[in-house]
């Protein structure tokens, strides 16, 4: 069992008022978030979904996806949703040097400026999402300073957990999201079978009570 809050506390996002945590909004708008691709396996899967419902989000890419997958990172482009950086090795930020992990985001955000530079209708993209939700206030600092927004999240669905039953995914998200929320998936296999199961559903009870899906602007 993860010991992982479903619904970011309060007190958390006071005490790291610099990261973004939710957008406020009177409105019925809700942004998802794909953490980890692309990967071949989801996240076309994951684009097609997103698509029956007319719904945009942003992926939070990593670097060496992107090179492996470019047609993939550029499929996500072309469907008008928004790219953000997962660093370029999936790196923990708490078991990382501050040098070292800076390094390893910009080498992720060279590759995804030049996998972009084809489409130039597109701002360069400064979102930027820890991967594990872990990084050193030194390191957050720096990026910062750097121009980066950092992305957390309000509600974060747990499909990466292989004891959670697909149901409870879910329902994590469906309890728990309100408007202006940044809701976490990951469009990585390990994640599939609960992603898989949750995400139509969730557009769909979504959509249905006339929530619009957005994605989280640059």
């Amino acid at each position: 069992m993860i010991l992982f809050p479903v619904k970011t506390p309060q007190f958390i996002k006071r005490i790291f008022p610099n990261y973004v945590w939710d957008f406020s909004s009177k409105d019925k708008i809700l942004y998802l978030t794909f953490d980890d691709g692309p990967t071949p396996e989801i996240t076309n899967w994951t684009l097609n979904t997103l698509k029956q419902y007319n719904a945009k989000a942003t992926f939070f890419c990593i670097g060496n996806n992107i090179e492996k997958h470019p047609e993939i990172f550029n499929s996500i482009i072309e469907e008008g949703h928004h790219i953000g950086n997962h660093t370029h090795n999936h790196v923990k930020g708490w078991k990382t040097t501050k040098r070292a992990y800076i390094n390893n985001v910009e080498q992720a955000q060279d590759t995804i400026v030049k996998s972009i530079t084809k489409n130039k209708h597109l701002p360069k993209t400064n979102l930027f999402r820890p991967p594990f939700g872990k990084i050193k206030n030194s390191q957050a600092k720096a990026l910062i300073k750097l121009k980066y927004k950092i992305i957390m999240w309000s509600v974060i669905s747990i499909d990466w957990d292989k004891k959670l039953s697909k149901e409870q995914c879910l329902k994590n998200v469906i309890k728990y999201a309100k408007n202006g929320n940044i809701i976490v998936f990951h469009d990585s296999i390990k994640a599939s079978k609960n992603m898989t199961y949750a995400l139509p559903k969730v557009l769909e009870h979504f959509n249905n009570k006339g929530y619009i899906f957005k994605s989280i602007p640059y």
